[in-house]
């Protein structure tokens, strides 16, 4: 942040100039030796940090692979990969950089980019071959880089099992093409996790005898099939189908700084805002919409005794609203800590 100093303090740091000059000319007249006064000195940029991941061509994590950072004129500086196959150098100095990543056995690549000033670049997965392959150079952009954030929150699970997929923990994501938001959906749709968990809300509502349904091994395909319908329509709408219509991010982002309060108010404005793909904040039309929708639409396969009016439907869509906000709120304070496999966050600059 740049400091800007009002024209009173600009003066008196001119008056106390100009009077030191003339004091050290006096004192340099009397004592030669006198030290001359050093110009104050100037704040470093804001650092960035450059994270990926080391693979051979089947997908394995290649550990202690020798990942060498270049900017010229400093010296190199050159980190291994963890036994996941990440690597992590943080404390860079912004602009153009060379990135070599080498491993015994295997080919070497390389890639070069810009660091923007406290910019945290997640890098596309490298996949080096064999050693007589020839060497493979290069260039990340900005879909592969965003393919790459989708790729790490695919590997975000709560306790390591369950799904927490549509959280960002980095401060300056990039936004999600069309088909990078349907997969992600429908990666959710498709998690054994999640699979078991409607399993386990439609046994819920089996052992509490809802819905019109009898008992029995129909009455609970039946009860699983509502379950997962409602789930169905909801991730579609809200997290694929309108947020590509109305060009917005259908992920939550982590805030994670700032005092409890302004965390806590944040956490529950984004059950009714959201980031646009333009980087903007606006309101969460694929979120509430899709919500809506999907209460209307699990009115068509509710036994005619459960099926609600229009009025109930909306009802159901506010309350849909307030669990998110309770959601994010967990997502704020506690998920994180519960989550494994989060690369180091690093805050914005303010």
């Amino acid at each position: 942040m740049q400091l800007r100093l009002s024209l009173r303090p600009r003066l008196l740091s001119l008056a106390l100039l100009l009077f030191g000059a003339g004091a050290h000319q006096i004192r340099a007249a009397e004592l030669p030796d006198a030290p001359i006064p050093q110009p104050p000195a100037v704040a470093p940029p804001a650092t960035a940090v450059l994270t990926g991941i080391v693979t051979d061509k089947d997908g394995a994590a290649i550990p202690n692979a020798r990942v060498t950072f270049n900017q010229n004129p400093l010296p190199p500086t050159t980190v291994p990969t963890a036994n996941d196959g990440v690597f992590y150098l943080p404390n860079l100095p912004p602009g153009q950089f060379q990135l070599s990543i080498s491993a015994a056995g295997f080919g070497s690549q390389q890639v070069s980019g810009v660091l923007q000033p406290g910019e945290q670049l997640q890098l596309p997965t490298f996949a080096l071959a064999a050693a007589s392959t020839t060497n493979i150079e290069v260039t990340a952009t900005p879909t592969d880089i965003a393919e790459a954030q989708v790729k790490l929150a695919e590997k975000q699970r709560v306790l390591g099992a369950i799904p927490n997929f549509y959280v960002v923990y980095d401060s300056n994501p990039l936004p999600l093409n069309p088909r990078q938001k349907s997969d992600l959906a429908l990666r959710s749709l498709i998690d054994p996790v999640n699979l078991i968990l409607n399993g386990v809300v439609a046994g819920v509502q089996q052992a509490t005898d809802t819905y019109a349904w009898q008992q029995g091994a129909d009455g609970y395909a039946k009860r699983y099939a509502a379950a997962f319908g409602t789930f169905l329509t909801s991730t579609l709408l809200s997290n694929a189908v309108l947020p590509i219509l109305f060009h917005q991010d259908p992920r939550y982002y982590y805030k994670g700084t700032g005092s409890i309060r302004s965390r806590a108010g944040y956490a529950m404005a984004n059950a009714v805002i959201c980031k646009g793909d333009n980087g903007h904040w606006q309101p969460n039309y694929s979120g509430i919409l899709g919500g809506l929708a999907a209460s209307g639409i699990s009115n068509a396969y509710y036994p005619a005794a459960n099926r609600t009016g229009v009025g109930l439907t909306f009802e159901g869509a506010a309350i849909g609203t307030g669990l998110s906000a309770v959601a994010n709120l967990f997502e704020e304070f506690l998920i994180r800590k519960l989550t494994p496999r989060i690369p180091p966050i690093i805050p914005p600059n303010p």
